[in-house]
């Protein structure tokens, strides 16, 4: 009985973290140097330290997006058309400073449990121990970042 207790327990925390995978989306332009910083951030550190995060960037310029630009903003109540636009669950953030690295981290840990947040701390440990190293050794994160493509986009390369 012990033995069945001890596993339901283990299945009920791997069902549970991967239900809280944090997810990001980040609306950018090309040529904004805003967006390139959080863009930078993001796929050079965040990715690393939240081994469940997953990003999807939408570049703003394109007409493709533009339906889902505007939800965006919508959703997110912004009248200022200013990006990066980063929105983390239900929390947005508009611009980009250094400054905001902290509350971008909060907002990803907000459905997190403790184990996943021990991970994320000892994974930002290792990165600022050796940046490099952790990197090649998880070079596989660089994969959960896509670019977003309307469903419509990929109705159209089918035909």
């Amino acid at each position: 009985m012990k033995t069945l207790s001890i596993l339901s327990a283990a299945c009920g925390v791997v069902f549970m973290g991967a239900a809280s995978a944090a997810n990001i989306t980040v609306y950018y332009s090309p040529t904004c140097p805003h967006c390139h910083h959080a863009r930078e951030f993001i796929s050079s550190t965040l990715i690393y330290e939240y081994p469940n995060l997953t990003v999807s960037e939408v570049n703003v310029g394109l007409p493709e997006n533009t339906s889902v630009v505007n939800d965006a903003f919508k959703k997110c109540k912004y009248e200022s058309r200013g990006v990066p636009v980063i929105v983390v669950g239900d929390k947005c953030f508009q611009g980009y400073a250094d400054f905001m690295q902290k509350d971008l981290r909060e907002a990803v840990e907000v459905d997190l449990g403790d184990a996943e947040k021990a991970t994320a701390a000892a994974n930002k440990k290792a990165m600022e121990e050796n940046a490099e190293k952790f990197k090649q050794e998880h070079a596989d994160r660089a994969n959960a970042i896509s670019e977003y493509k309307p469903a419509s986009a990929d109705a159209a390369k089918k035909k």
